[in-house]
């Protein structure tokens, strides 16, 4: 790796908190590891922990049911479906684990779908692309989720704390406060101590439990969290924060107890065969058969629904099996199932922070920083949205980090 070969020398082995165990978390400790050994001392390595709310990590997400009667699995990319590799440095970063087959392309055959209407015509499939290794989607196999995985158990350097949320960073500003006025009145050694550490930030969980001191924070959550983390707390970036904007998505799982029960829009037999459909729907924006994908084939048919954005955020906060059933009732439309031919299995899941807008002429906004609290404010929003753009934030902040050692 040579993304950080400018960076000056680390002189001491910082403290670092990462409030956030999703892509942008997970390859900031990496980066700031690989960064770390760079300078050939093992004193140097970061202390860093990650500090995330769910039980798991990775922002490429998972779910799958197991079929008692055959052993086998109903599997979801509920999350991003793929990714790609637009830059050199990505493309070099990546390279490892294409090599082993963790990451592989994926060449899909893509068209657009228009949904039966009223009148009972067909829906109408018309081919529209296939995606090639040279501009490739890549997937992680044999999950989403097994990338990320991977990723947390190559860091040598770094604890990851999960099922704690952190408070917003308006509680340490609290506590300083307090101790700053007790200091007034204690021995002036205390508060030469207290001085020497006044750049160090004590984070806090939501009952109000020390979660310990560090020399550098880094927020990798949704802009819609961040604004509640860094609230109040003199965040010098605040009003960047809600600068790019975020819509939800729902998602929709679909699965067949086998292919012969396939509707005939999903069982091959009709032409073009397809993996992945652009739909012309007011509601629904893309279909993915999860079963034709590389390294999926011991799947129980699957298929995975992705709300439009727009559709999604307009009806965010409304009861989710309402909108489950409108989902369900638009993908029979597009996908034209009776009675016979319909899924066995349904899920729904609400992703509230799910897509940036992202305004093509507008210049990208970048990590946020706050040099004097040696806070830092990332995230794939602050750049295209994309999973690339978890790794070039995580770039920035190991750079910001790496200078001011």
């Amino acid at each position: 790796m040579t993304d950080h070969a400018s960076c000056s020398t680390v002189l001491s082995a910082p403290k670092i908190a990462i409030i956030g165990g999703g892509l942008t978390g997970l390859l900031t400790a990496t980066l700031l590891e690989r960064a770390s050994n760079q300078t050939g001392s093992s004193s140097n390595n970061p202390q860093i922990t990650i500090f995330e709310k769910s039980r798991s990590v990775g922002r490429l997400a998972t779910r799958y049911r197991s079929d008692s009667k055959t052993d086998k699995n109903w599997q979801w990319s509920f999350g991003a479906q793929f990714f790609t590799a637009k830059t050199a440095d990505f493309q070099q970063f990546i390279a490892p684990w294409l090599d082993t087959r963790l990451l592989q392309p994926w060449c899909a055959e893509v068209v657009e779908l228009t949904a039966a209407d009223e009148n009972g015509q067909s829906p109408n499939i018309q081919s529209k692309e296939q995606w090639d290794a040279v501009h490739a989607r890549y997937i992680s196999t044999p999950k989403m989720t097994s990338w990320g995985r991977e990723l947390a158990a190559a860091l040598k350097h770094t604890t990851i704390v999960f099922k704690t949320r952190v408070a917003p960073l308006a509680q340490y500003l609290q506590y300083q406060n307090q101790q700053q006025s007790q200091n007034q009145i204690q021995h002036q050694t205390h508060n030469q101590t207290f001085n020497q550490n006044s750049k160090q930030t004590e984070l806090f969980d939501e009952t109000g439990a020390s979660l310990g001191w560090f020399d550098w924070v880094i927020c990798t959550a949704p802009n819609g969290q961040a604004v509640e983390l860094m609230a109040d707390s003199g965040f010098a970036q605040q009003d960047k924060i809600t600068k790019p904007q975020m819509q939800a998505c729902y998602t929709l799982m679909l699965g067949w107890n086998d292919v012969q029960k396939l509707p005939e829009t999903l069982n091959g037999q009709l032409t073009p065969q397809w993996d992945v459909a652009y739909l012309n729907s007011a509601i629904l924006d893309r279909i993915f058969i999860e079963h034709q994908k590389p390294a999926h084939g011991e799947l129980l048919p699957s298929v995975t629904i992705h709300a439009r954005n727009d559709w999604s955020e307009a009806h965010v906060d409304e009861d989710i099996e309402l909108v489950e059933e409108q989902l369900l009732q638009a993908a029979k439309r597009a996908l034209n199932w009776n009675e016979a031919s319909a899924p066995s299995q349904t899920d729904c899941h609400r992703w509230r922070y799910a897509a940036t807008i992202v305004n093509k002429d507008a210049e990208e906004l970048g990590i946020l920083i706050d040099a004097t609290k040696q806070w830092i404010v990332s995230g794939d929003w602050c750049a295209k949205g994309n999973i690339e753009s978890c790794y070039r934030m995580a770039q920035q902040t190991v750079k910001v980090i790496m200078q001011t050692q």
